[in-house]
């Protein structure tokens, strides 16, 4: 099968197991882990599972010069990213980080633009700008009151820095990926990433009690941190590594529905006006930035 096709099918299935971890993860927290202790247990299991994995292929050696940009990448992708994910799930709402999250793809599109130094349309810029105030009024307008979201608009804060760092990883790490198997370039990220997460998680780590976990909370965990950790690395990785980092992050626009659906089913959330206004908005900016779906879709055919 031809490797694009594979690499659009792989960001579709990351896009879709993300869509479901925002209520999964949520329902763990805070009764079961801690944020911090689930984060420690997703960069953990990642970087073993990612070490275990590679004893099977050829060791490849990094360069000593591209450390310091895979130390830069796992700050970013495995470490601030996922901070601000789990502690804004934990103060907001499963649909809201949905929602929140898709400004990601906004977020690559400008900064692979300042870094390439290409020019930006009007027509663009008025898509950013729809995106931006969709943003705006999910955090200003929410009237939402959730017992298990204590300060929703301190968590959509975080979203918005977690879309940020994510943005910022997924172009970063996309020289890597022309160099370099994805299995040595997820073993090196997730390995630093347990040292830049320790001061935040170590210590609620070890105080997870895992006797008295129940089997349905073990089942949650492993979900979070094999396939949202894991698998949804893995396979965006493959997708960034044929198809261009702002086709990739078109799949984020997803996100959205499946987590409304979800969390709406399992009754951990509800929809509000805010934020269909907000899921609007960025139905409008998909298709001014991206330059319509036709040319998101042309994108694809492009590495």
């Amino acid at each position: 099968m031809d490797k694009r096709i594979l690499a659009l099918f792989a960001a579709l299935v990351a896009t879709s197991i993300f869509g479901f971890n925002h209520t999964i993860a949520k329902e763990l927290m805070p009764d079961v882990l801690s944020p911090n202790a689930l984060l420690y247990c997703r960069v953990l299991g990642a970087a073993i599972c990612f070490w275990v994995i590679s004893l099977f292929f050829k060791n490849e050696k990094i360069d000593i010069k591209d450390f310091k940009l895979v130390i830069v990448c796992a700050f970013f992708g495995m470490g601030l990213n996922m901070i601000t994910a789990l502690n804004g799930l934990y103060n907001s709402t499963p649909i809201n980080s949905a929602i929140i999250t898709t400004l990601a793809p906004i977020f690559i599109f400008i900064i692979s633009i300042f870094l390439l130094k290409e020019k930006i349309t009007k027509i663009k810029y008025f898509g950013v700008f729809i995106g931006f105030i969709g943003t705006l009024t999910l955090i200003l307008l929410n009237d939402k009151s959730i017992a298990n979201a204590p300060n929703i608009n301190l968590g959509n804060f975080y979203f918005f820095i977690n879309s940020l760092s994510y943005a910022i990883y997924f172009v970063l790490v996309k020289p890597l990926t022309k160099k370099y198997s994805m299995i040595t370039i997820m073993k090196w990220l997730f390995l630093f990433s347990i040292i830049i997460n320790l001061p935040f998680g170590l210590l609620e780590f070890t105080e997870i009690n895992w006797v008295e976990i129940s089997g349905n909370s073990l089942i949650k965990i492993s979900y979070v941190v094999f396939c949202t950790t894991f698998l949804v690395y893995l396979l965006n990785l493959y997708a960034l590594k044929n198809l261009k980092a702002s086709t990739v992050g078109m799949f984020i626009y997803l996100q959205p529905v499946i987590a409304i659906l979800f969390a709406t089913y399992r009754g951990a959330d509800k929809l509000t006006m805010a934020d269909l206004t907000s899921v609007i908005s960025r139905a409008v900016r998909s298709l001014t930035v991206s330059g319509a779906w036709s040319t998101g879709l042309a994108c694809c055919a492009c590495k």
